[in-house]
């Protein structure tokens, strides 16, 4: 597993003060994402971990949603830190 992929943009400081927040959570769900993406290339037919990795990618869709709705810059701030492509806009 390629340990420079995940992400460290939050310092220990800000992750117990802001574990409710929408950055926070875009965050763990992106590393998470990263994690699952990196053990489907192994294991092709793990279906379940496919499954779990359809479900977390939507929450952060809804998540990464809400904030470009409330607040456009930081959506920007963290899309930008995160280095994920921007959502399709219906």
């Amino acid at each position: 597993m390629i340990k420079s992929l995940f992400v460290s943009a939050i310092s220990q400081e800000e992750k117990k003060e802001n574990r409710g927040s929408v950055e926070f959570q875009v965050f763990s769900f992106t590393n998470k994402i990263r994690k699952l993406t990196s053990h489907l290339e192994l294991h092709r037919k793990d279906f379940l971990s496919q499954r779990g990795l359809r479900k977390i990618l939507g929450k952060r869709q809804r998540l990464l949603s809400y904030l470009s709705k409330k607040n456009k810059v930081r959506y920007k701030e963290l899309i930008n830190n995160l280095s994920i492509r921007e959502s399709k806009t219906r």
